[in-house]
């Protein structure tokens, strides 16, 4: 792993584990409809994290079911597409 990457990881350490610890305690259990504004705020809360993080385009992507997050990050140009897919539900 690339050293600034690892020093950035160290230092932020407890705020790291902090925040994943908050959006597990989330209780987005998409099967069961009770459950949907936790769903409603897992969403928020990755969308969140994405326009921290510096991300571009976050959006909330309301559907029939659970909404979708997007963000993009175009700081590279000359850089590959990369689709990361991820749930954010229990």
């Amino acid at each position: 792993m690339n050293a600034d990457v690892e020093a950035h990881l160290a230092a932020g350490f407890d705020r790291h584990v902090d925040e994943l610890g908050r959006f597990c305690a989330i209780p987005s259990v998409s099967t069961q409809p009770e459950h949907q504004p936790d769903v409603e705020r897992a969403a928020r809360f990755v969308a969140d994290r994405f326009a921290a993080a510096g991300l571009d385009r976050v959006a909330l992507h309301p559907t029939a079911g659970h909404p979708v997050v997007t963000a993009e990050w175009r700081g590279a140009d000359a850089a590959p597409t990369v689709l990361v897919y991820g749930h954010y539900d229990v």
